[in-house]
């Protein structure tokens, strides 16, 4: 299969300061806690720091399979490429889709928040205001559409002030959370439990919409091919995000445990954020916590814009979707066409979402719909990992934790609480979610017909790349990443 066709994407464009930067803000604290948190709560109770804590686990192994992935392909189209060369590329193909298909349902699951806090700094009435949220919202994902296409180095500048804004209040408010003294309840440790969950079937709910807390670290494998000493660098900072945002996720949910009421949580399920910081500062907490998630809504369009658009431009040259998508712009080095065609597809999306109700309705049948797809693409993964490194798993114990028994788990862990949902989930989620992914066959079907290099991959071997001995130097690895290559074991 051939890697490159024309022009290719910026090499070592972004630091490892830069990808570690990348990964917390793919994951969106702020973002995560203010949408999610509600939907959690919803479902699971008391239960949700233990939902975000027994999917932090198997997590870890997902991100552990990227990581060792990462080492033998560098490649923009990461689980898309990984697990066709791996597993099938049928099931590739439909890897690379449920994370297109996720990226862009995220684009109003993502942009409505942003219009509304937006307002909400404003007047607290505009933020229910779903038409008005979508204009500016959209506003909003056609500024970072433009920092996109204007190439690596703007869009990781842009990141680095929106992202260090959004961790330093969050840092802030995790400090004053914890001297707060006007509680609604006492920290009870059965919510780190099983007790609150209400069956296997209320904790795999649970699970699916914590799996949407974490998703975005992924983002450093999508920019691997233009990432200074990829293969070690985006596993790693990937590892480090996902590490980043579990201490975020936990403390936060825990003080909304503690300093919010059941009502409360409720009556603002698109805000529960600035209602915790008003609790906790009274007069300007509420609006710099608004700050916060507005940056960081910001922030994760820009990073889940970089998924979409690198996996359909990965798509693109392979010729497994429209090869359009495969060109890059002479002067930006992005993948231009594939910005254009997101940022197009997304504003329809928007007009839609009026029609779908209000800003609290889009979203919990959004995030159970990603959740859905996350479950897809990380899960093959994690099964793609122990195939490439089948022959090398049980020449270390590092080894066969790290590269083997961990993802797998992690694998399995996604695929159960992805069938164990479907039974808890609203006939839209799962319409959405399920049909999403049904609609990728036509293409894949398709392109598999017109005969793409794609469906007939060079397999990918852990064992032959160390065989071969090779450190590939960054510039030429475009050229030679479907060959052995070194890996870090």
């Amino acid at each position: 299969m051939s890697y490159s066709r024309g022009r290719g994407l910026q090499a070592n464009v972004l630091s490892t300061f830069d990808t570690v930067v990348m990964a917390v803000a793919g994951s969106a604290p702020a973002y995560s806690l203010a949408a999610t948190t509600a939907v959690l709560v919803g479902a699971v109770g008391p239960a949700s720091p233990a939902a975000l804590l027994y999917c932090a686990i198997p997590m870890l192994g997902i991100a552990l399979a990227f990581s060792y992935l990462g080492r033998i392909d560098v490649n923009a189209g990461a689980s898309y490429s990984w697990v066709g060369r791996t597993l099938h590329p049928f099931l590739g193909f439909i890897s690379g889709w449920a994370l297109v298909i996720s990226a862009t349902i995220f684009m109003v699951a993502g942009s409505l928040p942003a219009g509304s806090m937006t307002l909400a700094l404003f007047d607290d009435g505009l933020a229910d205001n779903t038409a008005l949220s979508t204009v500016v919202g959209a506003a909003w994902f056609l500024v970072m559409l433009g920092v996109v296409l204007g190439g690596a180095r703007l869009t990781v500048r842009a990141q680095l002030v929106m992202s260090g804004v959004e961790l330093a209040v969050l840092a802030l408010f995790a400090v004053l959370a914890f001297f707060h003294t006007g509680n609604a309840r006492a920290f009870d440790w059965s919510w780190l439990g099983f007790s609150h969950f209400d069956g296997m079937a209320g904790f795999a709910s649970g699970a699916l919409i914590a799996a949407f807390y974490y998703w975005g670290w992924d983002v450093t494998s999508n920019l691997s091919e233009e990432t200074r000493n990829s293969r070690r660098t985006t596993g790693l900072a990937g590892l480090i995000g996902v590490g980043i945002v579990f201490l975020l996720f936990e403390v936060f949910t825990i003080a909304v445990n503690v300093i919010l009421t059941s009502k409360q949580i409720e009556e603002n399920d698109a805000n529960v954020l600035a209602v915790l910081g008003e609790e906790i500062w009274p007069g300007w907490g509420g609006k710099l916590l608004i700050v916060a998630v507005m940056l960081s809504t910001i922030a994760t369009l820009e990073t889940t814009l970089i998924q979409v658009t690198r996996s359909l431009f990965a798509m693109g040259r392979d010729r497994t979707m429209p090869s359009a998508l495969g060109r890059v712009h002479r002067r930006w080095n992005t993948p231009w066409v594939a910005i254009v065609v997101v940022g197009s597809v997304a504003l329809v999306m928007f007009i839609a979402a009026n029609a779908l109700g209000s800003v609290g309705d889009i979203l919990s049948d959004a995030i159970s719909a990603i959740g859905l797809q996350i479950a897809v693409y990380y899960g093959l993964a994690g099964l793609a990992v122990v195939v490439a490194y089948r022959k090398m798993l049980l020449k270390s114990p590092a080894n066969f934790l790290f590269g083997g028994l961990w993802p797998l788990c992690g694998a399995l862990f996604m695929f159960w609480v992805f069938v164990e949902s479907l039974g808890e989930l609203s006939s839209a989620a799962i319409s959405i979610g399920i049909g999403g992914l049904a609609v990728g066959l036509v293409p894949m079907l398709w392109y598999w017909r017109q005969g793409s290099d794609y469906y007939r991959p060079a397999k990918l071997d852990a064992s032959r790349a160390v065989e071969t001995d090779y450190v590939p130097d960054e510039q030429d690895a475009r050229a030679r990443v479907h060959e052995g290559l070194s890996t870090d074991f």
